[in-house]
């Protein structure tokens, strides 16, 4: 078939949109300035004085000393708020500093004494905006005042809240019918908002419900339903005080999750082994220097991987099926030994049909495809074969494929295997980012809304939901290209930045009649608009809340399905700042008019009347506002932590899966995206990556040594990027190559400056994730990059 090529440094390309001149339209991808790239030596220990120093550093920076201490105190405190970071639990006994140093960027982002007003807006244009970097957006400050881009506008003008809510209004009603609108939630939203949201949503009469989890954990929701009948993990912080071995698969916790790297340092103390498998050697999986004790700040820290399994990218089927294979070899050899047969034969199914599978799996395929040595599975699975205490955790590393429900179910088939779930120090730990990325699944924020669910929520409020199924992220974008959707609604998030395809997307938004964000702070989502676009500024986790009925709370749902409570302290960044109950409570009234029963008013007037709405329609709620309250919040019902398998059929299911086999052609390899240790999602904190040793610059591809010979390029030469999929060709221009610790064949980047690379429809199977980690490309000489000024 022959190749279609989309440049993605012409973002006018592929859109018919007449409205806007090319030259007038914001670029929706970040500038590829000249960069004065450093590279160094990679660190091989996370944690200690520097971290504490990098974090008090950008504090300060942003807050300044005293309100950034006093601040930095609350952070996931009982009495405090939730940090705005990850979704990683809190201890029982909480420390006076409960949190990491990408907390302490994320808290210094939203409690920035910076503003942006209006101003600002009405000096730069959308233009000028766009052509600075998204670290340089993000460094303005707060958004201030509700802000319109009126059609044919090239700056943003201040609007009242009234005028903002009517206009929304005005557009939701000339809709032909209420799936012509898409309704995308951040999982920073707290849990409250988020009933209100998908609420509001349902009742203008659609399930059009995109949300960041369709990009990240979608995968792992899907596998996990099918196989243990909860999409959710079925561990608590306390079963890694018990484990005896701990496998982090796809995850780099000493950058996306760094308060992880304490339970992994406590784990190893007692003498847990730690197997960590991933693509690249990841500092806080090598040693760690906890910054609070006195070893990390003077000793050389706590050695944590007894294993590193360096896994080609998307060869994690092969890996898993490789460690299931040798496992049942050595039951062969000493029948009862391994195989958890009480448990297999009670409370399983489909263990013959996958052991069948498994005999039938040659060791050549499985080290060809993995990159594992044999002797090296065996070591593993030895250790595994010692223990039913096994957990397992893994984050994009493994969702982000065509084979992502794959990948996961082999991580279950393995845990069955052992019968190592529903016991002390043994299960399943998918590690959520967004601190409520989880939450709002629970409150209803899902395209695919259950039918219970909807019956629940039909009967309290007294209407009939919406019951076919609406959009997920990559549905929403094709919908808004072919003009299907033409108001779009974002509650939080970065959504041009944070999709695939970056043009594809922009087109998708360009073609819209309004946009609108709900945002604390600037970002590029902002500058790709519909035809008419509101930015409506809120509330972050970091102030106070007050309403009617006086200062309230909200809440949120941690990676292990605990509930708790969210105080800010701070005064809020403007006086004309909504919180996101309020706000969705006053959008409601004004599009669904006087008459609408719901009591938006009071619901936003006192948070626990929202509280008392979800116990009565979400299982496991009951008694909310009584439980939140009490130390530590409540844990949610888990029937398979708990031993009681949720599927319908009531017991676990082993599943059978093809193995994946990437077959490249010459001088093509397989790229992955990753993060930045200075970052957390879309939001860039600096430029530097300290763990890897890259600094003063994003735009980089990480390749084998050896790859670089064979393809003729040298460290700090500019390339461009073609991602090829299903004869359409994407390109990226101006990423700097720096040697790296990868298996051959691979190569990474990072998010989302090469998101543009990666296809609308190249997507998981069942879950359809972005394939953001199997990305197919080439690369060719580029030019007007200076070559770096420090190599290895």
């Amino acid at each position: 078939m022959a190749e279609t090529t989309r440049d993605t440094q012409t973002p006018e390309s592929g859109d018919s949109s007449p409205r806007t001149p090319a030259a007038l339209r914001p670029s929706a991808q970040p500038p590829t300035l000249a960069e004065p790239l450093r590279v160094g030596a990679p660190a091989s220990v996370a944690g200690g004085v520097t971290a504490v120093v990098k974090a008090m550093q950008h504090a300060w920076d942003e807050m300044g000393v005293m309100r950034g201490a006093q601040t930095l105190l609350k952070v996931n405190q009982a009495h405090g708020f939730d940090c705005p970071g990850c979704a990683w639990p809190d201890p029982a006994h909480r420390s006076a500093f409960e949190f990491c140093e990408n907390g302490a960027k994320a808290v210094a982002e939203e409690a920035t004494t910076a503003r942006v007003t209006p101003d600002f807006f009405q000096k730069w244009s959308l233009v000028d905006l766009a052509a600075q970097t998204d670290h340089w957006l993000g460094k303005q400050g707060r958004l201030t005042h509700p802000m319109v881009l009126r059609e044919g506008a090239s700056h943003y003008e201040p609007v009242s809240w009234d005028e903002a809510f009517a206009l929304v209004a005005s557009e939701l009603h000339a809709l032909g019918a209420p799936d012509e609108a898409a309704f995308y939630t951040s999982g920073r939203t707290s849990n409250e908002a988020a009933f209100l949201y998908q609420l509001l949503v349902r009742r203008f009469g659609t399930n059009n419900l995109p949300d960041c989890s369709n990009m990240c954990h979608e995968s792992s929701g899907t596998a996990l339903t099918e196989t243990v009948g909860i999409g959710k993990g079925t561990v608590t912080l306390e079963d890694f005080e018990k484990a005896r071995l701990i496998v982090v698969i796809g995850q780099n916790p000493g950058t996306n999750h760094p308060r992880m790297l304490t339970a992994l340092e406590a784990a190893k103390r007692q003498g847990c082994r730690i197997v960590s498998i991933n693509p690249l050697p990841e500092a806080g999986l090598q040693r760690f220097k906890h910054p609070q004790a006195v070893r990390g700040v003077l000793g050389g820290g706590t050695p944590l991987s007894d294993a590193f399994l360096q896994v080609r990218i998307n060869g994690d089927v092969a890996l898993l099926q490789g460690l299931g294979k040798a496992l049942l070899e050595r039951e062969a050899r000493a029948p009862g030994t391994v195989v958890a047969r009480d448990f297999v034969e009670s409370e399983t199914l489909g263990f013959e049909a996958w052991a069948a599978h498994l005999a039938g799996v040659s060791w050549d395929d499985v080290v060809e495809q993995s990159g594992i040595p044999r002797e090296r599975l065996e070591t593993v699975a030895g250790w595994m074969a010692e223990t039913d205490q096994i957990i397992w955790c893994w984050a994009m590393g493994l969702t982000q494929h065509k084979n992502a429900v794959g990948n996961i179910q082999e991580v279950v088939n393995l845990t069955l295997l052992r019968g190592a779930i529903g016991k002390p120090g043994a299960g399943l730990c998918p590690v959520r980012g967004h601190s409520n990325v989880q939450g709002d699944r629970t409150m209803g924020i899902n395209e695919r809304p259950r039918p219970a669910f909807l019956k629940s929520l039909g009967a309290e409020f007294g209407f009939t939901p919406p019951e076919h199924h609406g959009l997920d992220v990559v549905a929403t974008i094709e919908a808004m290209r072919a003009e299907r959707v033409k108001v779009f609604f974002a509650l939080g998030g970065n959504f041009l930045s944070a999709t695939p395809d970056t043009e594809a997307t922009a087109e998708a938004l360009r073609r819209t009649r309004l946009t609108v964000h709900v945002s604390t702070k600037l970002n590029r989502a902002h500058l790709v608009t519909g035809r008419r676009a509101l930015i409506l500024p809120c509330l972050g986790r970091t102030e106070r809340d007050t309403q009617a009925s006086g200062p309230q709370f909200v809440t949120v749902e941690n990676s292990m399905g605990v509930v708790h409570t969210s105080r800010g302290t701070l005064p809020p960044a403007s006086e004309h700042l909504l919180s996101e109950p309020a706000l969705v409570a006053r959008l409601a009234r004004a599009v669904l008019g006087p008459k609408d029963t719901v009591p938006w008013e009071e619901l936003a007037a006192d948070y626990g009347r929202v509280r008392e709405r979800i116990a009565r329609v979400i299982p496991g709620f009951e008694d909310f506002n009584r439980r939140v309250l009490e130390p530590g919040g409540f844990s949610l019902p888990n029937g398979p932590r708990e031993g009681r398998f949720t599927t319908t059929s009531g017991k676990a299911h082993f599943t059978v899966h093809p193995m994946p086999r990437w077959e490249l052609e010459p001088g093509q390899l397989l790229m992955m995206t990753i993060r930045t240790h200075d970052q957390y999602n879309t939001t860039v904190y600096g430029l530097d990556d300290r763990y890897r040793g890259i600094k003063a610059g994003r735009r980089v591809v990480m390749l084998n040594a050896e790859d670089m010979k064979e393809l003729g390029v040298t460290a700090g030469q500019p390339v461009d990027l073609t991602s090829h999929f299903e004869g359409e060709r994407r390109v990226a221009r101006k990423f700097v190559v720096v040697p790296y610790d990868i298996p051959r064949r691979c190569a990474a980047t990072y998010f989302p400056e090469a998101n543009v690379l990666v296809p609308l429809h190249s997507i998981a199977d069942k879950s359809r994730t972005p394939t953001s980690k199997s990305v197919v490309i080439t690369l060719v000489p580029s030019v007007d990059l200076p070559a770096l000024e420090a190599s290895r």
